[in-house]
């Protein structure tokens, strides 16, 4: 067996990500702070280029949305005058992520 030799030692790694004892990543805790997204309900007023929409909230303020990826993956289809549910953070209240269509 002339030729080049072997690199990388050979040995294989433990697969650190399956939650074994050589687990190195912290467990994701829920915890209750007050930063958490805030849920709140609009209406589609107009739908924009790149899945994004101009949402009306119910006090006349309007929102830029775009769609979550679970919405994404399922191919949910919305359309102007559509009741959404979005989540948004308090630090920023011009933009939001719409989670539900209501209909």
């Amino acid at each position: 067996m002339a030729g080049k030799p072997r690199r990388g030692g050979g040995r294989r790694r433990p697969n650190r990500r399956a939650g074994g004892p050589g687990r190195r990543f912290k467990k994701k805790v829920e915890d209750d702070r007050e930063d958490k997204a805030v849920e709140i309900e609009g209406t589609i007023k107009t739908v924009l280029a790149g899945t994004m929409f101009r949402v009306e909230l119910q006090g006349g303020h309007e929102v830029l949305a775009h769609i979550s990826g679970k919405m994404r993956k399922r191919f949910i289809r919305l359309v102007v005058g559509d009741r959404v549910r979005m989540e948004m953070s308090p630090y920023d209240t011009t933009k939001a992520r719409i989670t539900f269509r209501i209909g």
